[in-house]
């Protein structure tokens, strides 16, 4: 038996959807790209970039949190969202250390790609240029908070696939930072693995593999090759792995 799809209007287009799909499920079934760098399926969405915002029946929502209904009029590529996900890609690049020259991340950073995708040219806000711990206590992983975005995907991750429960967000505003749930606070004793879907999910450089850089030269890398629009339609792989695959 068919199941019955019901039908949202993106500028225009129309997109069918299963009962229970959010707004960012049936754009991305349908290949349509919204903006987006705490999304990933298969995991309980957060909203906390805000970069999916969209206009929905003339109200601002986030689409990976928003459940379509038949017949939403939807808008989101607008010069004027676009603008607005522009100065949050700008506010995430200042309030940590992304420098991308020197980030072994760098061509497969999704915060990298999401700032050429938006035509970001300059940073236009003061840098903080913040001091945060970075921990190099597991033998084979480091986490460096000074680039972490707070998007929650290592949380997620680790809490509903990996069933481990290894990070946390503590704090709230601007005293939110990453933690591990150990009694040291420390990685290095917790049970992370280097196949956890926790320690690849990270969309920029906070959560890196140790004696594994340049495995892949930069100029071959995923965004160097695909603009983060095509990529998002492509099966989730994790873009490192413990192994020779990047």
């Amino acid at each position: 038996m068919t199941e019955i799809r019901e039908t949202i209007f993106i500028d225009g287009k129309a997109i069918g959807f299963m009962a229970g799909q959010t707004i960012m499920d049936a754009a991305l079934s349908a290949r349509v790209y919204i903006p987006h760098l705490c999304h990933y399926p298969g995991l309980a969405p957060s909203g906390n970039c805000r970069l999916c915002v969209v206009e929905a029946d003339s109200r601002t929502v986030a689409a990976c949190t928003t459940q379509a209904r038949d017949g939403q009029q939807i808008s989101n590529n607008t010069a004027e969202l676009n603008a607005a996900r522009k100065a949050i890609t700008q506010m995430l690049f200042i309030e940590g250390n992304h420098i991308c020259p020197s980030c072994e991340k760098s061509g497969n950073c999704k915060l990298q790609a999401m700032g050429y995708y938006l035509g970001m040219l300059e940073e236009h806000f003061p840098q903080f240029n913040p001091h945060r711990e970075l921990d190099a206590s597991h033998p084979a992983v480091f986490l460096d908070r000074g680039r972490c975005i707070l998007c929650g995907l290592c949380v997620r991750a680790s809490r509903e696939v990996d069933k481990k429960d290894v990070f946390a967000i503590a704090g709230r505003g601007a005293d939110a930072h990453l933690i591990v749930n150990t009694g040291s606070g420390k990685l290095g004793d917790s049970h992370l693995d280097v196949h956890d879907l926790a320690a690849n999910i990270c969309p920029v450089g906070a959560i890196m593999f140790k004696e594994r850089g340049y495995v892949t030269p930069i100029g071959e890398r995923i965004y160097d090759r695909q603009i983060i629009s095509d990529v998002a339609f492509d099966e989730h792989v994790p873009e490192q792995k413990g192994d020779e695959r990047r």
